[in-house]
C-alpha cells in the first residue's frame, strides 16, 4: 500500500481542511400547515408526509 514519502506541512493541511466546515440546518416549509420542518421528514405539527397523514397530531392540553 502506498504511503506518503514526505510529511504535509501545517499550512497545506489547513488549506485542505478549510473547506470542511459545518453548515446551518436547512428547513423547508410544510405544504399543509406552512410550519418549518426538516426535509424528508414527517411534519411534527400536522403529522403529514408527502400529503398523507402518518400520525395524528397531539392535541394541546388546556
Amino acid at each position: 500500500m502506498p504511503v506518503p514519502k514526505r510529511r504535509h506541512s501545517h499550512s497545506r493541511k489547513n488549506k485542505r481542511r478549510s473547506q470542511f466546515k459545518m453548515e446551518p440546518i436547512q428547513y423547508t416549509e410544510c405544504p399543509k400547515c406552512h410550519s418549518p420542518r426538516l426535509p424528508h421528514r414527517v411534519c411534527p405539527v400536522c403529522g403529514t408526509y408527502k400529503g398523507t397523514l402518518v400520525f395524528a397530531p397531539k392535541e394541546e392540553k388546556s
